[in-house]
């Protein structure tokens, strides 16, 4: 046999072997629920931000080889949009989105988690100088909210408590931001909006709130997932949610350290932060029968107003943490 056939069988061999090596590396991650790499969803405030500032989940992954990624969207509907075309494998949503989400063609989102209700998150305001008073004194009036964001469900809830529809009013769907412009410019009467963007229209737009959700909606948030990512890789999904955890755990204990933490990674100041954490309540748990059934008022409501095209039952999509 000559030199170089030697040389060529060892370095087929050697490759054989790589590729042996790396198939079963790559089966016993599957096997443990670790995944190569997995992108989490955040919004501009909440406790991944503040995950994400401390590393303690790349440290957590890093033992199983796993990288994380982070991607940052502005309100809830975008991110189930990601989550959906498997772009984002787990985020943070409020209690709306995951119901337009579930009804959109082909979607496999699943709920993992919800932090507890904090219906004082959102409000619905007017600028400080408005004659508006009241919910009541909307009724054709031009009202600014992000579609499909929790803060849509929460308005339609508020005019319902004072006899009135969205056919009452003039709906203005914008962002987060654009609405809050719109209210300043003068361009919309009132804004439905969700914490921190309700926090800091109170603080540096001198808003005045006609209403905030308190005995109108839960205004509970979700960690959101997908039905092949739970499947396959379930420690994973269990891993982020106690990481949370100790991160909740952390900013009821020290709110005002957490929004210092915030503000130093986001640039808002801490001073709003803090007003939107101390009307937040925090600690992810599975979702309770109770809370299934609350959701599934939500989608039989908006599907009973047209706005998605067919019912849904909630529960089909709720991750069992097995």
């Amino acid at each position: 046999m000559t030199k170089s056939s030697l040389i060529s069988k060892s370095m087929l061999a050697l490759a054989l072997l790589s590729a042996t090596s790396i198939f079963t590396a790559t089966a016993n991650a599957a096997d443990k629920g670790w995944p190569e790499q997995i992108t989490v969803g955040y919004q501009k405030y909440g406790s991944l931000i503040i995950l994400k500032g401390t590393g303690e989940l790349e440290k957590r992954f890093k033992e199983h080889g796993v990288t994380v990624n982070w991607a940052e969207f502005q309100f809830g509907p975008p991110l189930l949009e990601a989550i959906n075309a498997g772009k984002v494998d787990i985020g943070i949503v409020g209690e709306t989105p995951p119901v337009f989400a579930q009804a959109a063609a082909g979607s496999s989102i699943v709920y993992v988690a919800n932090e507890p209700a904090s219906p004082k998150g959102e409000g619905i305001v007017v600028g400080p100088n408005s004659p508006i008073k009241s919910v009541s004194e909307l009724k054709g009036k031009k009202v600014a909210v992000a579609k499909g964001s929790n803060s849509h469900y929460f308005l339609i809830k508020a005019l319902e408590k004072e006899g009135l529809t969205l056919n009452d009013i003039i709906p203005t769907y914008l962002p987060p931001a654009d609405g809050r412009a719109a209210l300043e410019q003068g361009h919309v009467d009132a804004w439905s909006i969700f914490d921190y963007f309700y926090a800091s229209a109170e603080v540096q737009a001198n808003v005045r709130t006609l209403t905030n959700g308190e005995g109108i909606v839960n205004n509970h948030a979700f960690y959101i997932s997908r039905k092949p990512i739970v499947e396959q890789y379930p420690e994973a999904v269990k891993a982020v949610v106690a990481e949370v955890g100790k991160t909740d755990a952390w900013i009821s204990a020290n709110p005002a350290a957490g929004a210092a933490s915030l503000s130093a990674q986001t640039g808002v100041d801490a001073k709003i932060l803090l007003r939107a954490i101390e009307r937040s309540n925090y600690g992810p748990k599975p979702l309770t029968p109770e809370v299934i059934t609350a959701q599934q008022k939500i989608a039989d409501t908006i599907h009973g107003l047209g706005l998605i095209p067919t019912p849904i039952i909630v529960k089909d999509n709720v991750w069992d943490g097995k």
